[in-house]
């Protein structure tokens, strides 16, 4: 990344991207001056960068290093719990608040992202796209400011579920119900819609991890 390209963005975004894009994974060490020559910024706003993320626990202290951290079975489950019942509120909110612009932004996502399929990486930075859009169509800055930092221990999983087979077309049906929800201004099932769909990406993950698909 070149100076100037740095300079649009500040170490704290940048790092996180590159924790998002799988460019470090848990348990790889970040080291100053290598993120600093990566990222074409001094060591200063890197360092505040790296303490910033240790405290929302994106990363953690192993001596004088810091790591990516890892989320064991646990910790994903109250993951998700959360997740559900932040971005069910958010949908629900949507569907208050939703200019009608938001909603039609969201619909073509979703047929934007019908053109991805099988493509699993593409899909799940796309998949960010859409629910980021959904937080921010609930017009609540302290909801979205939780669902940014849930989001942010999302990037700690290394796999992506959408290289399940058939879970690429069913998310997409499962977002497109969200969004005709919200368009019919059906708060209740905006968000019963969001939380089956949480609740099916959780039950892929785990089969991911159990190594059954």
């Amino acid at each position: 990344m070149t100076e100037t390209q740095g300079a649009h963005k500040d170490a704290y975004s940048l790092v996180l991207e590159a924790i998002d894009e799988g460019a470090y994974l848990p348990g790889d060490r970040l080291v100053e001056s290598e993120l600093a020559e990566r990222f074409g910024v001094s060591r200063t706003p890197v360092r505040e960068a790296l303490q910033r993320l240790e405290t929302q626990q994106v990363l953690v202290r192993d001596g004088r290093s810091m790591v990516v951290s890892s989320l064991d079975h646990d910790q994903l489950g109250e993951l998700y719990v959360v997740r559900a019942e932040l971005e069910g509120l958010a949908a629900r909110l949507a569907a208050q608040h939703a200019a009608p612009e938001e909603v039609r932004v969201l619909r073509e996502m979703v047929e934007q992202d019908l053109k991805m399929l099988g493509q699993a990486q593409r899909l799940a930075k796309a998949n960010r796209r859409f629910h980021r859009q959904l937080h921010l169509a609930s017009h609540n800055r302290f909801l979205i400011q939780q669902l940014e930092m849930v989001h942010r221990t999302m990037a700690l999983l290394v796999t992506t579920t959408f290289a399940a087979e058939g879970r690429d077309i069913a998310a997409l049906e499962e977002h497109a119900a969200v969004v005709s929800a919200i368009e019919a201004r059906d708060g209740e099932a905006a968000e019963r819609a969001v939380k089956a769909h949480i609740s099916k990406a959780y039950e892929t993950r785990l089969k991911v991890d159990a190594g059954e698909v």
